[in-house]
């Protein structure tokens, strides 16, 4: 089974329920919901899949009348899919990273073990985990911190710059 990054434009979701109902719906024989985090204010929804091929995500979410920005697929780093599914981390932050042009997955990969080290010098923040895009064009990193600007010390302490920062309901 694989993973897939979906993210969602929300619309006329404006309560938890109503998320926890769509998360619900979505979820079927042939594509399982690991993880879903929605951005403060119901504005959008990131969810990560498992499906043996895209087609069976897109075929879940198109039923659904849903507001689709992206799907691809994406690889777990930090934690084991048993974890995410198991335990119950708080996350309220979601750093977008676009990666340069040219990195690959085991330089991506050699480059966060030596900096992760560098998360200890900022306490106060929490790295979850992040899932990397497989055509190394982004990745989700999560993380529990007091405020947007713990984690942006945080991204700095790794030396990991911040596309985009998403507070989380």
């Amino acid at each position: 089974m694989r993973l897939f990054l979906v993210e969602l434009k929300l619309e006329h979701i404006t309560t938890k329920e109503a998320v926890q109902e769509l998360i619900h719906q979505i979820h079927s024989d042939a594509t399982q919901v690991i993880e879903a985090q929605i951005a403060k204010g119901f504005r959008k929804a990131y969810l990560i899949l498992e499906a043996e091929k895209q087609d069976f995500v897109e075929e879940a979410l198109y039923q659904h009348n849903l507001q689709i920005e992206l799907i691809k697929e994406v690889r777990l780093i930090g934690k084991d899919r048993a974890e995410v599914t198991s335990t119950s981390d708080s996350v309220n932050y979601l750093v977008e990273w676009d990666l340069p042009e040219h990195l690959t997955m085991d330089q991506y990969l050699e480059r966060k073990k030596k900096n992760s080290v560098h998360y200890q010098e900022v306490p106060e923040v929490t790295f979850s985990r992040t899932y990397v895009c497989e055509d190394m064009t982004k990745c989700l990193c999560f993380y529990n911190a007091p405020n947007e600007d713990a984690v942006k010390k945080a991204r700095a302490a790794v030396k990991a710059p911040i596309t985009s920062l998403t507070k989380l309901e």
